[in-house]
């Protein structure tokens, strides 16, 4: 069994840059539908025997109809080719009211073939789906759609995402008792995984969220684990069976991604024994993010440029610089000449902090008048004002205390 795993799609992600003249589309969603190009090709040309989409095709439920006809027009190119694709519903394609449609209803609704849509907790058996595998499915479940279901009132709010847990290896464990042990069993999910990483070593956690506990997606019993909701790729069951597998985001989606690199993966999957093969999205747009502290006043235009690195490698690409100075030196920032220096950046976003000096708070119980200048002097080598090293100041207190001696034994 080979099959094609890719998750977060968010195709309408356009929060950068300029519409494309011939197409109308924002630049950005035609970054996305790329990368979803490439992603399609690769399934259709490598005959893959499934496709698994684990989840968020748009950044919201209410996608523009444009966005729609984008992703129908490349799922139904998988139709064609006759692949069977599975399309799990994610936290962005689900609307949080029970009852409203979410943002697949329209693949579910015309039942088109070889497309089916994963919108709750269910076991699919290979003669259901027609190949030699079995998938255990576990789509976004909405907070207010399992109080629904559970009867919950809204003081049991706290405990949702428990019961929800508990349920949803309830149902797993269940879906063990129909598997046919003699083929290979895949679980995909939409979730969080406890233990996982979101990015910049940022671990997911028990919390507001539904969370899945490590061992339910190691379970040995499973031979393929397709993952989606956390955009940073990871395997989390590495160098083990089963490979338990966040493909990551398409593109990069902010700059909380800005060193990620961006997978869809093929999987050749046998019972006990499954090869991971990561295929790296090459054509993403890089996105550069600089920070710098100014500590002079002196060239202060040259020092942001060499931040911002060359022109040639900013150019198509989405800039940040996060400057931090001085308040007094606003007027020293040259903004003109920076953007004149990014213009063939695809976008450059220029964030300015200025920063205001920390003045001393006295105790309640003390006013100025009340302390000796040694006392006064102490305090000012701990206030910002002061840029003395550490090491220097308590031989500068002792040159104080002396100097202010011999002043006071000539009176």
């Amino acid at each position: 069994m080979k099959i094609l795993h890719f998750a977060d799609a968010h195709i309408d992600m356009a929060n950068y840059g300029r519409h494309d003249p011939k197409t109308g589309l924002p630049l950005r969603v035609l970054d996305f539908l790329k990368s979803l190009d490439t992603i399609v090709d690769t399934a259709i040309a490598e005959k893959v025997d499934l496709v698994i989409f684990a989840g968020d095709t748009y950044k919201d439920r209410s996608p523009a109809p444009t966005y729609q006809r984008e992703w129908e027009r490349r799922i139904l190119r998988l139709s064609q080719a006759n692949i069977p694709t599975l399309l799990l519903v994610g936290n962005h394609d689900l609307s949080p009211a029970t009852g409203r449609a979410h943002a697949l209803q329209e693949f579910k609704t015309l039942e088109i073939p070889y497309i089916r849509v994963l919108d709750k907790p269910e076991f699919i058996s290979s003669k259901e789906l027609g190949l030699p595998v079995q998938i255990i499915a576990l789509p976004w479940v909405s907070k207010s759609g399992m109080m629904a279901y559970s009867q919950m009132s809204a003081e049991d709010g706290g405990k949702v995402y428990e019961k929800l847990e508990t349920l949803l290896t309830e149902f797993v464990e269940d879906s063990f008792e129909n598997v046919d042990e003699s083929l290979p069993t895949i679980l995909t999910a939409h979730a969080s995984v406890q233990g996982a990483k979101y990015g910049a070593e940022r671990m997911v956690m028990l919390g507001n969220d539904l969370v899945l506990s490590g061992s339910l997606v190691r379970d040995k019993r499973l031979d393929y684990v397709a993952l989606g909701h956390i955009h940073k790729p990871q395997n989390l069951n590495e160098d083990t069976h089963p490979p338990v597998i966040y493909p990551g985001s398409i593109e990069r989606v902010d700059f909380g991604e800005v060193k990620d690199k961006k997978f869809f993966v093929i999987a050749d999957i046998a019972k006990g024994k499954t090869k991971v093969d990561w295929r790296e999205l090459t054509e993403i747009r890089p996105f550069i993010d600089s920070f710098i502290k100014l500590d002079s006043e002196e060239d202060i235009t040259a020092k942001l440029k060499a931040k911002l690195s060359t022109q040639e490698k900013l150019k198509d690409a989405i800039v940040r610089l996060v400057i931090e100075y001085p308040r007094a030196w606003d007027s020293l920032i040259d903004e003109p000449a920076l953007r004149k220096y990014t213009a063939e950046a695809f976008e450059f976003h220029l964030v300015k902090r200025p920063q205001m000096e920390a003045r001393i708070r006295l105790p309640a119980d003390q006013v100025v008048s009340s302390l000796t200048p040694l006392e006064l002097l102490a305090l000012y080598w701990r206030s910002a004002d002061n840029k003395t090293e550490n090491t220097e100041l308590d031989a500068l207190q002792k040159m104080a205390t002396t100097i202010i001696s011999n002043e006071e034994s000539e009176f």
